[in-house]
């Protein structure tokens, strides 16, 4: 359940309070062959360049009740992208839209850029011939000023991606003066980022939650509950690998989902 709305500070000029949220998220697949290797890279390719991430920013600044002012966005070669949105609290007029590709083999990023606020976005497909494992990563910042909250942009991202793991990190900093003069250094109650999770996300995960409440920073882990080896293969399904192959395949992307997890090199005997 969401925290129940508080009533609003009276403020001396504008809030300059600075707020971000910052996760990652991580797909884990195996990939056996060379040719799955690249069949998955260029999936992740197609299935997040920056049309598609400008997409979901976009769709993200519009429900955080933000107006976009200008975005960035980069393809890189031969894997990643990029995007970042200039974004605004307040309305602009259309012709201060800006949408610009910079050349360059550079990784694939969208950014969006916002009066006094941003989103970014970076992905970073990869994969190790050893371990037949590929992991999709992708970094998200939302930092806002004023009366924006990023925080309006959490399930929505986490929905876009459907990740097997996710970290999420909200900070606020500075200070704003209420009208007799007094400083605050947070404008909102929270005591973990759990309370803003949908009821849905809440059940599919499980969470550890790391927080510093006196300096307002605020760190949460969440992996998924259930493991289904078919859904951590790629272009094959578990029925068509021998039980023996099975086990060890699921053996590896464990522990590469535990290392993610706790983010340490784990020992042989720990599972997630």
């Amino acid at each position: 359940m969401l925290p129940k709305p508080v009533p609003k500070l009276q403020l001396q000029g504008f809030n300059n309070l600075t707020k971000t949220l910052g996760f990652n998220t991580y797909d884990i697949r195996h990939t056996s062959t060379p040719e799955q290797r690249e069949r998955y890279i260029a999936y992740i390719g197609e299935a997040y360049n920056t049309e598609r991430l400008t997409q979901i920013l976009s769709d993200v600044s519009r429900i955080i009740g933000a107006d976009i002012l200008n975005i960035a966005r980069q393809d890189y070669a031969p894997k990643g992208a990029s995007v970042t949105m200039l974004i605004s609290e307040e309305p602009t007029r259309s012709d201060r839209l800006s949408n610009t590709e910079p050349s360059g083999p550079l990784p694939e990023a969208v950014v969006c850029h916002l009066d006094k606020s941003h989103i970014t976005v970076h992905t970073y497909p990869e994969s190790h011939p050893d371990n037949g494992i590929s992991t999709f990563r992708t970094d998200i910042d939302v930092s806002t000023c004023g009366r924006i909250s990023p925080l309006k942009a959490l399930n929505p991202l986490i929905h876009s991606f459907e990740s097997d793991i996710v970290t999420i990190d909200y900070r606020v900093r500075g200070f704003t003066r209420d009208v007799t003069g007094k400083k605050h250094f947070i404008d909102h109650p929270i005591s973990s980022i759990q309370n803003y999770l949908s009821k849905d996300t809440q059940e599919r995960y499980r969470m550890i939650d790391v927080n510093v409440h006196q300096e307002h920073i605020f760190h949460t882990k969440m992996i998924l509950k259930n493991f289904e080896l078919n859904n951590h293969l790629f272009s094959v399904d578990k029925q068509d690998i021998s039980p023996r192959e099975q086990a060890e395949i699921e053996r590896r992307l464990r522990r590469e989902m535990a290392e993610i997890f706790h983010g340490e090199n784990l020992h042989e005997g720990l599972q997630i």
